[in-house]
């Protein structure tokens, strides 16, 4: 399963959203907001399930069949974008969030900083 873009991401965040922990299993993910229409998926293992997260709208949370690596999400309320999970990344070197949502959900032992936009 690969994913590649040759779009700069519109944001980069830290989402502290319930359903994001639940899937990734820890207390947040990290992604890279880019429009659908720049994201593309090769490989045939590719497996999707739907959620419902506060805005009541489905997000269809995209993962690898074979090792159920989480790869992307489409989230309703935001027509056109995918949500690419950072953790997918050859090379994470270069990512620097911009934004740290949904924090009012974060674990009460994440520090969330003051030097980043911060959105409950």
């Amino acid at each position: 399963m690969w994913e590649t873009s040759k779009a700069e991401p519109i944001a980069q965040v830290v989402c502290h959203c319930i359903d994001c922990q639940k899937q990734t299993g820890t207390a947040f993910s990290i992604v890279l907001l880019l429009q659908e229409v720049d994201l593309n998926i090769s490989g045939s293992s590719h497996a999707t399930t739907p959620s419902f997260g506060d805005t009541g709208k489905e997000t269809i949370r995209h993962f690898c069949n074979n090792c159920g690596s989480p790869i992307y999400s489409q989230p309703r309320a935001y027509p056109g974008l995918a949500a690419l999970k950072a953790g997918t990344l050859d090379d994470t070197s270069w990512l620097k969030p911009t934004i740290n949502a949904y924090c009012e959900t974060a674990q009460p032992w994440v520090v969330i900083g003051e030097s980043i936009e911060n959105y409950d």
